[in-house]
């Protein structure tokens, strides 16, 4: 066992040492609170619904830690238990070229740990939403989805994979800047033909038809210099009852999308000031933001993998033996998430900082009011927890807690 090897283990297990103790905090704290509803919502959120998103966040974060433990043991398995080296030893047996071999590997590993994540996938869907009304996926649909997005899956990385090793291969000490680049390029055009292309292969969309809403939206479009392809209704109901509204796209392609299930849910008024919100990320530059803060960290760990891939330590820590392109790159995808972990707080920082932001933008375009009122239904019908452990919540939680964003938007309104 080397250096590196140590190193590897400790952060993982450090890792799933703090996220089990968060977890116990934030059950220990939603219990504790499980009989009162805050005050902030009394009145508003019935006890029963307050008990039910209790019960729900628990039931949820204890099969995330679940899956957080099989997970771990399947990357241990992969890496120093020697998965990967079999696997790698049984394809080069075919004699293809080194290019194609690593091709077959990643997608050989990546078709694995889907079918290995296939049970608790199951799980999620037919047990733990299906307990608590959420779920309203068929088998069939389920089924359907799932050879959608491996068709989908397999049709683009296939090409995307064969380009990337072959810039690895043939450009050079520097290859890692132009596999940043073509990641960026790729980023940006998947944004721009996902809402057109892509998505409607797994959901119907339809144009909004009520035509009081449609106006109210457009005035609110127009008042702000914002165009769009169109404003789209998604069948979301036909996969299950949480409700949720999102712009997506890029360029001339972006979209207004609206759930199904929160057209409705909330009154004009509320989805006009959730929509507002949603605006918000666009004009303060969030999606610029986030894109910047991804490349930056993309191209610093592309640049480490650019020093990784000559040191034979590398691979010989994680249990790998014939040292290649496609292994570095493989063993990076897989052994960094046990590391870049101790970022995700800051990450969490961030996002929660650019939900203040957008509820700011939306209060100024239509009443704090209505997006409380908004957020106060959506936290009903999708039973989030009320009282998150703060700890938990600031590692975790990409959106403010529901008390913190309720009362910075009051404020707003006063």
């Amino acid at each position: 066992m080397n250096l590196f090897t140590t190193i590897f283990v400790l952060s993982l297990a450090v890792s799933i040492i703090i996220q089990w103790f968060l977890v116990q905090r934030h059950i220990k704290h939603i219990t504790s609170h499980r009989e009162e509803v805050p005050d902030a919502f009394n009145g508003k959120i019935p006890i029963e619904a307050h008990h039910k998103a209790a019960d729900y966040t628990q039931a949820k974060v204890k099969t995330g830690l679940t899956e957080l433990i099989i997970s771990s043991v399947f990357l241990l398995l992969w890496t120093l238990a020697g998965g990967l080296q079999l696997l790698d030893s049984w394809l080069r047996s075919f004699g293809l070229s080194d290019i194609w071999t690593g091709v077959s590997l990643i997608l050989c590993v990546f078709a694995i740990m889907s079918i290995l994540d296939l049970p608790i996938s199951i799980y999620r869907t037919f047990k733990l939403e299906q307990s608590f009304g959420f779920n309203k996926m068929t088998s069939k649909i389920f089924i359907v989805d799932l050879l959608k997005n491996s068709a989908v899956g397999l049709c683009i990385g296939t090409p995307i994979l064969l380009f990337v090793l072959w810039i690895m291969e043939n450009s050079g000490s520097y290859w890692w800047l132009y596999v940043w680049a073509t990641w960026l390029g790729f980023s940006l055009i998947m944004m721009w033909a996902y809402p057109a292309f892509i998505a409607p292969i797994f959901n119907k969309f339809r144009p909004l038809d009520n035509e009081e809403l449609r106006i109210r939206i457009e005035k609110l479009l127009i008042r702000n210099g914002f165009k769009s392809q169109g404003i789209f209704v998604m069948d979301g109901s036909t996969r299950s009852s949480h409700g949720n509204a999102y712009f997506t796209g890029l360029g001339a392609n972006k979209r207004i999308v609206f759930f199904d299930t929160l057209i409705e849910e909330l009154s004009y008024d509320q989805i006009e000031a959730v929509l507002a919100h949603e605006l918000g990320h666009f004009k303060c530059n969030h999606i610029r933001k986030r894109i910047s803060i991804l490349g930056t960290i993309f191209l610093v760990g592309l640049a480490l993998l650019g020093w990784l891939i000559n040191e034979p330590w590398f691979y010989n820590g994680l249990g790998v033996e014939e040292a290649s392109t496609y292994m570095a790159l493989i063993l990076f995808l897989l052994a960094s998430p046990a590391f870049t972990f101790f970022l995700q707080p800051l990450f969490s920082f961030i996002s929660r900082q650019h939900e203040f932001e957008a509820d700011d933008f939306a209060a100024s375009q239509a009443q704090a009011e209505n997006l409380i009122a908004a957020l106060v239904s959506l936290y009903r019908e999708n039973a989030n927890t009320l009282t998150p452990d703060p700890l938990y919540s600031s590692f975790h939680d990409s959106h403010p807690p529901a008390p913190i964003r309720i009362a910075h938007l009051m404020n707003e309104s006063t």
